[in-house]
């Protein structure tokens, strides 16, 4: 733990813009297996549908370290780290807005006021959420489609790297392609913002007021831990969707509305939870690891600027 109060010095806009992106980047590399098999569960049944009609080969996965064994044993172990790079590039525009600037933007609607009722964490969680993903779309893109496609010999890839992806998508299905599910993705973080920081404000703050916690580890781990089980239950029927429609071949949904018709008719309300394990886990994981990570950085930020500006 960091040796600085949190309360030394209030850490800036700028050291939470960027302690989020890179709170949020060693989140990524430490949970992304965990991310992979919640989007190959998610897309499972849509495989099999394909599979059915003699277009592709079908592959079963159950559960989520079913899903990682099968992977591992079929791909290779690099096969639960495809798509990294552009989920750090993600990461790195995509937490920095919408995380690093909730508290910025909370206090805009509190007109600077020290005390923020819900609405006001809602109406900031909601709008760093859309803000983060204008800024980050095309990234979001390419991570599944890179984590949905498979390495199994034989089988020819739809991309091979990363910037190969964005060309890719940009020439076959025009620039729009890489915006392909904007909707189903702004509210699905409108959602997940809104729930994730808002209950790990309310959690943190309930720790702080009822309990014998201090701002500082067990606080955060706890806090967070509560934050991904919401997220998860809340979230999950958006994130099917979003991540079905982002995968999907240039015609095969008509829309977003189109994609979630689909889901209900072939495969039932279940659909919208599948890979919800892996994505509990995944959250659950990704939101200690990033909550704690980020308290963190700002800390040590705030520590190094502070000897800094003394020794100058």
């Amino acid at each position: 733990m960091v040796g600085f109060g949190p309360a030394d010095v209030p850490p800036s806009a700028a050291v939470k813009f960027v302690g989020a992106g890179m709170a949020a980047c060693i989140a990524d590399l430490l949970t992304f297996p965990l991310d992979t098999a919640k989007v190959r569960l998610q897309i499972q049944g849509e495989a099999r549908g394909s599979a059915a009609t003699g277009k592709s080969p079908a592959v079963k996965y159950r559960g989520v370290f079913g899903t990682i064994t099968t992977m591992v044993r079929t791909e290779g172990a690099r096969s639960l780290y495809s798509g990294l790079v552009a989920g750090l590039q993600r990461q790195m525009s995509f937490a920095s807005v919408r995380i690093g600037l909730y508290d910025s933007v909370k206090q805009f609607y509190t007109k600077g006021s020290d005390h923020a009722g819900i609405g006001s964490r809602l109406l900031a969680g909601g709008t760093t959420g859309a803000m983060a993903v204008a800024v980050a779309q095309p990234t979001d893109v390419v991570k599944v489609r890179f984590q949905a496609q498979t390495r199994s010999p034989g089988l020819s890839r739809r991309y091979c790297s990363t910037i190969d992806a964005y060309k890719t998508i940009a020439r076959e299905e025009g620039v729009r392609g890489l915006w392909k599910g904007t909707a189903p993705n702004i509210t699905r973080n409108a959602i997940v913002n809104c729930t994730e920081l808002v209950t790990y404000d309310f959690i943190k703050d309930m720790l702080l007021v009822s309990t014998p916690l201090t701002d500082n580890l067990p606080c955060h781990f706890v806090s967070a831990f509560g934050a991904g089980l919401c997220t998860t239950i809340i979230a999950s029927p958006v994130d099917v969707v979003k991540t079905r429609y982002m995968n999907s071949a240039s015609g095969q949904y008509g829309s977003v509305l189109n994609c979630t018709a689909a889901m209900m008719t072939k495969e039932g309300p279940r659909a919208f939870y599948k890979g919800f394990m892996p994505s509990f886990l995944r959250l659950g994981s990704w939101n200690v690891v990033m909550f704690v990570t980020y308290e963190q950085l700002k800390r040590a930020m705030m520590a190094a600027n502070h000897r800094y500006t003394t020794v100058m």
